[in-house]
């Protein structure tokens, strides 16, 4: 549940355009986190359903130790890291980078905080955050497209790089925009870069429906606000209470998705679009996919890339994996 690309008007206006055009209809889950959004899916990561959240919390306070070796060690041949840059993509409100960063800083380790995220709000929250908790740390928060952010970044500093893409944001992508995706990363970073990324894994498939399903709803709304988004921005009259959230998993696919479902048969009008949708009773839209990995195609996915995996660090019951990559040479 996470954005890739920097939100303008235009091109959210011309990509509802294009999924409600569609058959079936659909809308881009990156479209998800405008304020409210980001404000919704910190409540989900709190639920006791959505256990990703507490499995890599679990990886990064028990493994902080190696996790930071693993860093040193594939930079400077086994010699202790000196420098670097501490970049994360989709930050959210950072609380489990903090238990990394909080490690870093015992080290005295000297590095940069660089969270990116498309919240403007979001971040403001996050270096207020950061900056109270953690007196000697900078931060250097950039609002804005991943891979402009990167580009610029690439050429100004000369200390290595360590990317975190976590929470298993990887998992909205299909497989193909997967590896277009790592492949537009490895264009931005340098051969001393270092890749760490948080993959779900594959379990039973009713623990992975109620992360997606929770009990209070709150999964319902961050996917309505979509709808509402549409409505703020675009001048759309989505009435949120004619469309109900459903999610389903499919175990031969494994991937989770999640649909909003018209209720009723109905005609929403979106005034940037000088268009109007029918909707039939029970039409669903697709809004979200969020798929589940082995380690194979964790391997795959990074040899097709450009990378290779240098090692994987496990929470104790197996449901998730942060997965340390490097460029291949």
């Amino acid at each position: 549940m996470q954005s890739t690309r920097r939100i303008k008007a235009d091109s959210f206006a011309s990509d509802v355009l294009e999924g409600l055009s569609a058959s079936p209809k659909f809308l881009s889950s990156k479209y998800f986190y405008d304020d409210e959004g980001s404000r919704l899916f910190q409540e989900i990561m709190k639920l006791p359903e959505y256990y990703l959240t507490d499995a890599e919390f679990e990886i990064f306070s028990t493994q902080a130790k190696e996790i930071y070796r693993a860093f040193a060690d594939i930079e400077n041949d086994g010699n202790e890291i000196k420098s670097f840059d501490l970049i994360e993509l989709g930050a959210g409100d950072g609380t489990k980078t903090a238990v990394l960063i909080d490690y870093f800083l015992k080290r005295n380790a000297d590095f940069t905080y660089i969270p990116i995220d498309i919240s403007a709000e979001a971040q403001r929250r996050l270096t207020e955050s950061f900056r109270a908790k953690f007196s000697g740390l900078s931060v250097q928060a950039e609002v804005g497209d991943y891979f402009e952010i990167l580009e610029t970044l690439k050429d100004v500093s000369r200390k290595p790089k360590i990317l975190l893409f976590l929470g298993s944001n990887i998992g909205n992508f299909s497989r193909a925009e997967s590896i277009e995706f790592f492949k537009n990363l490895s264009v931005v970073m340098n051969r001393k870069d270092l890749l760490f990324i948080g993959f779900d894994l594959q379990k039973d498939p009713r623990t992975i429906l109620r992360a997606y399903d929770d009990s209070l709803g709150v999964t319902a709304r961050f996917n309505l606000n979509l709808l509402a988004r549409i409505n703020r921005e675009l001048g759309g009259d989505f009435n949120l209470e004619n469309f109900s959230h459903y999610a389903v998993y499919r175990p031969v696919e494994c991937s989770a998705r999640s649909f909003l479902i018209s209720r009723e048969r109905q005609t929403v009008c979106i005034a940037a679009l000088n268009r109007s949708f029918e909707f039939k009773a029970w039409e669903p839209i697709f809004m979200e996919i969020s798929q589940k990995y082995n380690l194979e195609m964790i391997d795959e996915l990074a040899s097709e890339s450009g990378f290779r995996v240098t090692r994987n660090f496990f929470d104790s019951r197996n449901f998730y994996t942060d997965s340390l990559w490097k460029i291949n040479a």
